[in-house]
């Protein structure tokens, strides 16, 4: 699997592999719901922690280890998500690291987002994509079961969060052989909102 860093686009969102140009526009974006941060695992990217949080990312785009990506919406960065965890020889990737400002959920954003990754990511050849959702973010539990991603379990105090909360992971994925009927149902939901 050679995942390649480079932009996606479709009739709804934008992708762009981050670049120091979307550094404040994040911020901004980051900023909208300061609740949200503390349900993420490794880093806040909420207030006066952003910067430690965008440099640390930006660090492991350089090495290879993530690919983050500025959702851009209308020509405004409503948002980032990224491909971490990334298993070459495994043919395995995660899609995590999503957050999008409250006007942009609930929409088109996440699907059309969700829909030009889980296909980047089979189309370079991998052969399983997963998800790691806290256990107390059902909306984004619910987000995975209205994408079409299987449950796999829960893997239990498996994290430390950067606020010192012990974490429990709920595990989705969608292996290739799947991805067919995902992205049927996918381009059905993307369809309604023409």
């Amino acid at each position: 699997m050679i995942l390649r860093s480079e932009v996606l686009e479709n009739d709804f969102v934008r992708l762009e592999p981050f670049e120091d140009r979307h550094r404040e526009p994040l911020r901004l974006a980051c900023d909208a719901d300061p609740e949200l941060w503390p349900t993420f695992y490794h880093t806040s990217l909420g207030g006066d922690r952003f910067d430690g949080g965008w440099q640390a990312m930006r660090d492991q785009q350089a090495v290879g280890t993530r690919i983050p990506f500025a959702v851009v919406r209308q020509g405004e960065v409503v948002g980032l998500s990224t491909f971490i965890n990334i298993l070459r020889a495994d043919r395995s990737v995660e899609i995590g690291t999503t957050y999008y400002r409250p006007e942009a959920r609930g929409g088109v954003v996440n699907p059309a987002a969700k829909r030009l990754l889980l296909e980047h990511a089979f189309a370079c050849g991998a052969q399983r994509v997963a998800f790691q959702v806290d256990q107390i973010n059902l909306r984004s539990q619910a987000a995975m079961a209205k994408l079409g991603a299987v449950r796999e379990g829960v893997m239990r105090n498996d994290k430390i969060t950067w606020t010192g909360r012990v974490r429990s992971s709920v595990i989705f994925s969608i292996l290739a052989e799947e991805w067919p009927a995902v992205r049927a149902t996918l381009d059905q939901r993307l369809a309604a909102f023409g």
